[in-house]
C-alpha cells in the first residue's frame, strides 16, 4: 500500500506547469471511436483514468499507440465491439460516455454502469433521456446499460439540470445522427468546448459550445485529426489554492486565464495576489487567508471540483466563511479528515460552515475521493507537522506526477510503500 509522507508548513514557491484536462481527455478518447480513421490526440495527462480508457478502447478492438508519454495514437478502424464489460467500467466515472460514442458508431452500446468516485447518487437518466430522444431504445439490464436504434435522428434535447455528463453523451451520440440535434441549458464547461473542437476537427458540426444552446447537424462520416488537449482548469486552481493555503508564491504555467476566472475572484476575496499571464498566473499569498463564501455552480460558476480544495483555504482564514455545495448531495465526507488535523467545521446537508483556525496540524488522513485527496495534499501542505495520506488511488485517477510537481516547489513530500494489514498477514502464513 503507498502513502504519502507530507512534512508541511513550507511556503511552496517556483513554477508548475499544468498537464492536459482530465475531464477533457475522459471525453475526447471515447469520441476517437467515431472515426473509422486514426487520431493523434497531443497534451494527454499520465493519469489512471487513461490507463483506464485506454484499457477498455484496446478491448474494443481499437489499436493504441503510444507515441510518447503525453501523446496517443488511436486507429478505430478495427473497433469490433460494442460491449464493455465491469471489469474496467467500474474503475472509471467517465466510461459512461462510452455509451454515446458506441452508439454513435454502431447504433447499439451495452455498457456496465460507471464506476469511479462517489459523492452521492449520480443518476443518468438525462443521459438516457437524450438517447431516448435520438431514436434510441434504453434498458438497464443486471448492472448493463442497453442502448440500441435502427438509427438515430437529430431531436431537440432539454437539460431538466445543467449536466456535463448527459451534455457530452448527446453531443457523442448526435454528431452522426440524421438530421439536426438542438441542446438547449447544457452544460458550458471549457471541456465541453474542448470535445466539440475536437470532433469538428473530425468533420462533425457542432455550434454553439460554450453557450447553452448547442446545435449539431449530423454528418455521414468523421475522420481522423491531430489534436491537442487544453490545459486542466481544476489542476491549475489546486496548485493556485495550494499556493494561497501555504503562504507561497508560484507561477503556474500553461494555463488559459478566461477558465480560472472563478476561482481567481474567490483567491482574491481572500486576499492573495493573483497575477495574469497570456498563458500563466501568479499566486503570491498576503499573509493569513480572509474570509470569504463559495457556492459552487455550473460554468461559469465556481466548479464543484474545486470545493474541497477552496475549503482547506477556508479552514485556516481569519473569520468565519460559509460553503455551499449546490452540485453534489454529498461532497463533504472529506470534512472529517480535515477535523482530525484541527479544523473547525460544520456541516449542515450541502452546507458548511468554516470557523478558520491560525493552523491545521498533521495527522494520518486520506482521500475519500478524487478532488478530496486534492485537498489533503494541499491541507497536508500547510498544515504543522507530519501527515500521512492513504488511498492514493483517488488522487493517481486525476493528478499527473503530484509528488514531483510538488517537491519542484519546495515541498517535502514523498511517497512510500508500506506493508497493509493482509501483507503483514500473508508474511505471518508463510512464516
Amino acid at each position: 500500500m503507498d502513502k504519502i509522507v507530507i512534512n508541511g508548513s513550507i511556503p511552496l514557491k517556483g513554477e508548475v506547469n499544468i498537464s492536459g484536462a482530465k475531464n477533457a481527455v475522459v471525453a475526447i478518447l471515447p469520441a476517437a471511436l467515431l472515426a473509422r480513421d486514426i487520431c493523434r490526440i497531443e497534451n494527454i495527462p499520465e493519469i489512471s483514468d487513461v490507463t483506464t480508457m485506454v484499457k477498455i478502447l484496446r478491448q474494443l478492438g481499437a489499436g493504441v499507440k503510444m507515441i510518447d508519454r503525453n501523446t496517443l495514437e488511436i486507429d478505430a478502424r478495427s473497433v469490433n465491439s460494442y460491449i464493455v464489460s465491469n471489469d474496467l467500467a467500474k474503475h472509471l466515472r467517465a466510461s459512461y460516455y462510452l455509451i454515446g460514442a458506441l452508439l454513435g458508431r454502431f447504433n447499439r452500446a451495452k455498457v456496465a454502469m460507471p464506476g469511479g468516485c462517489w459523492f452521492g447518487v449520480r443518476p443518468i437518466d438525462l443521459h438516457l433521456k437524450g438517447f431516448e430522444l435520438l431514436g434510441a431504445k434504453v434498458t438497464i439490464d443486471n448492472g448493463m446499460i442497453n442502448a440500441s436504434a435502427d438509427k438515430l435522428v437529430g431531436a431537440s434535447v432539454y437539460m431538466d439540470n445543467v449536466s456535463v455528463g448527459a451534455t457530452v453523451n448527446v453531443m457523442l451520440a448526435a454528431v452522426k445522427a440524421k438530421g439536426l440535434t438542438i441542446i438547449e441549458n447544457a452544460a458550458r464547461e471549457p471541456h465541453i468546448v474542448d470535445l466539440a473542437n475536437f470532433l469538428n476537427s473530425m468533420g462533425a458540426d457542432i455550434i454553439g459550445a460554450g453557450t447553452d444552446v448547442i446545435k449539431i447537424h449530423g454528418v455521414r462520416e468523421l475522420h481522423g485529426c491531430t489534436y491537442s488537449i487544453i490545459p486542466d482548469q481544476i489542476e491549475a486552481g489546486t496548485y493556485m489554492v495550494a499556493a494561497a493555503a501555504t503562504g507561497g508564491d508560484v507561477l503556474v504555467k500553461n494555463v488559459i486565464p478566461k477558465h480560472m476566472e472563478s476561482i481567481t475572484k474567490k483567491l482574491q476575496d481572500c486576499g492573495a495576489e493573483v497575477i495574469e499571464y497570456d498563458e500563466a498566473i501568479r499566486v503570491r499569498s498576503a499573509g493569513r487567508p480572509m474570509k470569504c463564501n463559495v457556492k459552487t455552480l455550473p460554468h461559469p460558476g465556481f466548479p464543484t471540483d474545486m470545493q474541497p480544495q477552496m475549503t482547506v483555504l477556508l479552514a485556516l482564514a481569519d473569520g468565519m466563511s460559509i460553503v455551499s455545495e449546490s452540485v453534489w448531495d454529498n461532497r463533504f465526507r472529506y470534512v472529517e479528515q480535515l477535523q482530525r488535523m484541527g479544523a473547525h467545521i460544520n456541516v449542515e446537508g450541502k452546507v458548511a460552515i468554516v470557523q478558520g483556525v491560525e493552523r491545521l496540524h498533521g495527522a494520518p488522513i486520506r482521500a475519500d475521493d478524487l478532488r478530496a485527496g486534492a485537498a489533503m495534499l494541499i491541507a497536508a501542505l500547510a498544515a504543522d507537522g507530519r501527515s500521512e495520506i492513504e488511498n492514493l488511488s483517488h488522487i493517481d485517477r486525476g493528478y499527473e506526477h503530484y509528488v514531483e510537481k510538488f517537491s519542484a516547489l519546495g515541498a517535502d513530500i514523498c511517497r512510500v510503500n508500506v506493508p497493509d494489514d493482509d501483507d503483514e498477514q500473508r508474511q505471518d502464513n508463510a512464516g
